[in-house]
Order: C-alpha cells, then sequence, then structure tokens
C-alpha cells in the first residue's frame, strides 16, 4: 500500500483547508516570506484556476516567481520558459517550491558540423 503524503506532519487533505497565509507558516523562511509578501497575487492566481478549470481553458501564465501553494494541487499549469509554455500538473512533492523551477530555461546545446573559417584547417579550403 502507498503511503499518504505529508507536508510537515500535515495531509494534503489538511492543507487544502487551511488559508494561504497559514500554509506559509509551514514552509521555510525565504518561501514564507515570499508568499506572505505576495499574498494578494497568490490569492488571485488561484482564483484564476479554479475558474479556468470550470471553463476548460488551459491556465497559461508567466508568473514564474510565485510559490506553489495547496490550492494549486492537481492543477495543469502552462508555464512561459521564454520561448513557450510547458505543461507542468502540480502535484503534493512541489508545495513550498516556485512555478519556475519546473520550466526550464536553458535547453541543452546542439552543436552543428563547423562553419567555414572555423578552424586553421579550413581556412585555406575553397568557398565552392
Amino acid at each position: 500500500m502507498a503511503k499518504e503524503f505529508t507536508f510537515r506532519g500535515k495531509t494534503i487533505k489538511e492543507l487544502k483547508e487551511l488559508d494561504t497565509r497559514e500554509f506559509a507558516k509551514f514552509l521555510k523562511s525565504r518561501q514564507r516570506r515570499a508568499v506572505l509578501r505576495q499574498f494578494d497575487t497568490i490569492e488571485n492566481f488561484v482564483a484564476k484556476c479554479k475558474k479556468m478549470e470550470r471553463i476548460g481553458k488551459p491556465i497559461r501564465t508567466h508568473l514564474r516567481h510565485l510559490v506553489i501553494v495547496p490550492k494549486m494541487v492537481d492543477s495543469t499549469i502552462h508555464i512561459y520558459n521564454g520561448k513557450e509554455y510547458v505543461r507542468i500538473i502540480i502535484v503534493p512533492e512541489m508545495l513550498g517550491h516556485r512555478l519556475g523551477e519546473f520550466s526550464v530555461t536553458r535547453s541543452k546545446v546542439q552543436h552543428g558540423s563547423p562553419g567555414i573559417g572555423a578552424t586553421r584547417s579550413s581556412a585555406s579550403l575553397s568557398v565552392k
């Protein structure tokens, strides 16, 4: 049988019933300060998420700095990484992290073959 998820001794059901400010007490100091300072932004975003889920539209956002709170769990959010929207499903293990941590902005560099003049030996080759 799978072990039930707990966050600082609270189940996800208990956490969802808490107010965002009450949940902030269970976070580490940096995240707690961010949640308390961005309280209005987080509450507006959660309300927008619930509204968009009822309508059936995807939730798209540029707000990479928002801390994930229990009310966002089980939501599907598309987070902008500077080029495209990355689809993320919020799971309980993500609580306390920021949205931007799950939408990587840098991709692996894929080098092609070197161009003309890239090496000393290719400098003597004809351009044709």
